[in-house]
């Protein structure tokens, strides 16, 4: 692929998402089978499968990122951030490119790896991922502020390792007990007078801002190790341990900042405790998940820490991210043929939304989008069968009346002790609304999509396994979240580019930037006339 058609092909995919997110009511210039913005106009094709929008930009009519951003200026809020949204596409385009020149050497070194080497939560499977773009945004390879050298010595893409800094931290909140591999103060060159201080891990990129904190003392030796995963600011520091630490850079809009707000460290082990209380009552559930129970904050959005402990039983399975599995393979192929794709893909779907519909019926919907949900493959028998391990519950959204109807949480587990309100509802339209954007959408539509491109599975049979395993995992108590998916006329959709970039939440509205809809789009499960 030339310069020419990454840049095609990316503009047709911000304007694609700002005339689905209606961005300053531009699906008024649509007439007939046209944009017609002031400058030019731009051919749409009917969508099919009408998958989130009923018609696309065509990609081969030469669409240039000057073109979208004309179109913007054109019917922009004096107010809304422009400039921001430039650098973004800007910064995605150059990521892209950046990305084509690395992969071959990249995918050479990785397919010298031993199988051994390519199983357990490692970082195998996260680098063939970081290739991927976005199901939803369109400018997802953008990380703010990063430079090319940047992205070259600790993004995941690279497939690079690199040893952790370290400071010492005055007063800080911590919770569990640190893993056996963490340093002592005389481990990092920190001397007799920081002894009663607590040791937090540093991401290298972030050490300019800790220097300068008044509360911590960068430790002048680095130590440990390591890799980083998809999140880029989680990196697996030993075999069964992530940690996830702040990161000065934003990804999926510039105002979704990469650093740890510190109430999230404590909510997100709040809910992982509740969904261990719903798994001891459906324990049939093919459900891992990852012990997010030790953490440390500052009160500093830069100075904060999670340790991300993996159960035993995926050290010598295959862990592979849900959004990995349409990457293509260094040996060749894509990663899901490794596996039967049908097959696979079934009882995938399977596992998802018995989980989830699960879920929902004790008031939870989880925002366990394709980084959060990986699929554990094989293990000490290699025809297990295949089970989600699910990670990073601090963007969960709970019905407290609806859940205390079901489940009295154990202590520590209550959802009226979140520190982030908005975490909790009394609607379910709210909650059904979070299952349909992250486990329909992301998780299992834009995976049939992606196969159906690919030539690994027609649609059809994508299309038509989501709505008999959606079917089967609904019971007859479940017609409120029937009537939200399989019965519904039109499903929601997140507006990410306009939340996340252009428009700030004074004037969306948005509590949240990450559950901000715009306007609804067809129900892709009615309709049958796609192959």
């Amino acid at each position: 692929m030339n310069a020419d058609d990454v840049e095609n092909s990316l503009a047709a995919r911000v304007l694609d998402a700002l005339l689905r997110e209606d961005y300053a009511g531009l699906r008024r210039f649509i007439e007939r089978s046209a944009l017609r913005l002031p400058h030019r106009s731009v051919r749409l094709l009917r969508a099919c499968p009408a998958f989130l929008s009923e018609f696309v930009v065509d990609p081969a009519q030469g669409l240039r990122l000057s073109d979208v951003f004309t179109a913007v200026q054109a019917v922009a809020d004096p107010r809304d951030d422009t400039d921001a949204f430039e650098r973004e596409c800007l910064d995605a385009l150059a990521t892209i490119k950046l990305h084509l020149d690395a992969r071959p050497a990249v995918h050479r070194r990785l397919a010298r790896l031993p199988d051994e080497l390519r199983t357990g939560p490692g970082t195998f499977y996260e680098t063939l991922a970081a290739y991927n773009d976005h199901p939803v945004h369109p400018a997802g390879r953008s990380r703010a502020g990063l430079s090319p050298a940047d992205l070259s010595r600790y993004a995941p893409e690279f497939a690079p390792s690199f040893p952790l800094r370290w400071a010492a931290v005055r007063n800080p909140e911590l919770a569990g007990s640190p893993p056996g591999w963490w340093p002592s103060p005389r481990d990092v060159g920190l001397g007799p007078s920081d002894a009663g201080r607590a040791l937090f891990p540093v991401h290298p990129l972030a050490v300019r801002q800790v220097r300068a904190h008044p509360g911590a003392n960068l430790a002048p030796d680095p130590y440990l190790q390591v890799a980083p995963t998809l999140s880029m600011r989680t990196v697996a520091a030993a075999p069964l341990d992530h940690l996830k630490m702040p990161l000065p850079t934003a990804t999926l809009g510039l105002r979704n900042r990469r650093t740890i707000t510190p109430a999230t460290l404590p909510d997100g082990a709040l809910v992982e405790r509740l969904l261990r209380d719903v798994l001891r009552r459906e324990a049939a559930l093919p459900v891992l998940l990852a012990n997010e129970q030790t953490y440390g904050h500052a009160q500093d959005p830069l100075l904060g820490y999670l340790v991300r402990r993996f159960p035993p039983e995926v050290a010598r399975a295959h862990v592979v991210p849900i959004a990995a599995l349409l990457a293509e393979a260094p040996d060749g192929g894509y990663v899901i043929e490794r596996w039967d794709v049908e097959s696979l893909f079934d009882a995938y779907l399977s596992a998802l939304f018995s989980w989830n519909v699960t879920l929902f019926r004790y008031g939870i919907a989880l925002e366990a989008h394709q980084q959060n949900v990986s699929l554990v493959l094989g293990g000490p028998l290699d025809d297990d069968p295949p089970r989600l391990l699910v990670k990073d519950n601090d963007g969960a959204l709970i019905n407290t009346s609806r859940l205390r109807e079901r489940l009295t949480p154990s202590p520590g587990a209550d959802p009226r002790d979140l520190i982030d309100r908005r975490m909790t509802t009394g609607d379910d339209e709210a909650l059904a609304r979070v299952f349909v954007t992250i486990t329909l959408h992301l998780c299992a539509a834009a995976l049939a999509f992606g196969l159906a491109e690919r030539g690994l599975l027609p649609w059809r049979t994508g299309r038509t396994l989501i709505r008999d395993r959606l079917d089967e995992a609904l019971g007859p108590g479940d017609a409120f979240l029937r009537s939200r998916t399989l019965d519904a006329d039109a499903l929601p959709g997140k507006a990410m580019v306009t939340a996340g970039t252009l428009v700030d939440k004074a004037r969306t509205g948005a509590a949240d930037i990450n559950k901000h809809y715009g306007p609804p789009g067809p129900n892709y499960l009615l309709d049958a006339t796609c192959p």
